[in-house]
């Protein structure tokens, strides 16, 4: 038995009782039925609006896996490697002084002298002149 199906099964016993509206039970009794029959039919509401959604999220989820088998075929497997990607480029990593975070970027960026960080936004600048340094004095030894 459902909840609406409980409070119309109390509305009915209450009828049953003849409660007297005019007395202070009764009044008391009245309103707690007609505040399960709101409450009721609220939840009702909403369990009708989460079987929706889950329709809708089952729908989303199915495009998804459409998408996802466009991209990378049936086998679900990625058509490319990760670490076929940019296999010629270096990639340097330095941690953010501000936020801590580590920041991946390319040669590009190194040869640029600076780098913004993509949390926290902070400015980060290299010095490779000390790193020009470095190589020289290793290489007179």
């Amino acid at each position: 038995m459902e909840i609406t199906e409980k409070v119309a099964y109390l509305k009915g016993l209450a009828e049953g009782m003849e409660l007297n509206a005019e007395k202070k039970e009764g009044k008391l009794l009245l309103a707690i039925i007609d505040v399960l029959e709101d409450i009721a039919l609220e939840l009702s509401d909403i369990e009708d609006a989460q079987e929706e959604l889950g329709e809708g999220l089952d729908a989303v989820s199915d495009d998804l896996e459409d998408v996802e088998d466009l991209l990378y075929g049936e086998d679900d497997e990625p058509e490319y490697e990760l670490d076929d990607l940019g296999e010629d480029e270096d990639c340097y990593a330095t941690t953010c002084p501000t936020c801590e975070e580590s920041i991946y970027f390319d040669e590009s960026v190194l040869e640029d002298g600076e780098v913004i960080c993509p949390n926290c936004g902070e400015k980060l600048e290299f010095d490779l002149e000390s790193l020009d340094e470095d190589e020289a004095d290793d290489g007179e030894e």
